[in-house]
């Protein structure tokens, strides 16, 4: 099953970082598993920056699914531009999207994919409602 991304997002977060040796399968590409790992940097540094990646009340993001559609291969010693998009705040989630594509290519995506990132209360183990200023954030 192949989900896309919509075309109703907020570009709210960007970052380069380079492809590492280690990141590769035995194939020479980057394996599968790498690009939910640079998805979440990419969402954790946003929730990070935005002071949102756990507050002191005991509540943060937790991600409910993910998903990725692999377009071009990735190799050592590529360099990569991710960015990140969210969408569609409801009372306790929001998604969040993200496309990668090599610094060399611009415009040519790689790898596209996204989450469900829902709000929890930590010490409850329940969703909570998203605070305001992050329902703002991403509207």
């Amino acid at each position: 099953m192949r989900l896309e991304l919509p075309e109703h997002k907020k570009l709210v977060y960007s970052t380069t970082f380079s492809v590492r040796w280690g990141d590769m399968d035995a194939m020479g590409h980057v394996n599968n598993t790498m690009y939910f790992k640079y998805m979440e940097h990419g969402r954790v540094d946003w929730f990070r920056e935005t002071g949102f990646l756990l507050l002191p009340n005991g509540q943060g993001p937790v991600v409910a699914n993910a998903f990725c559609n692999f377009k071009r291969q990735l190799k050592y010693p590529d360099e990569v531009l991710l960015k990140m998009y969210v969408s569609d705040p409801a009372r306790a989630t929001i998604e969040t999207w993200t496309t990668m594509e090599r610094v060399a290519e611009p415009g040519v995506i790689c790898a596209a994919g996204g989450a469900t990132v829902i709000w929890i209360d930590t010490v409850r183990e329940k969703a909570a409602s998203l605070p305001e200023a992050l329902r703002l954030l991403v509207s």
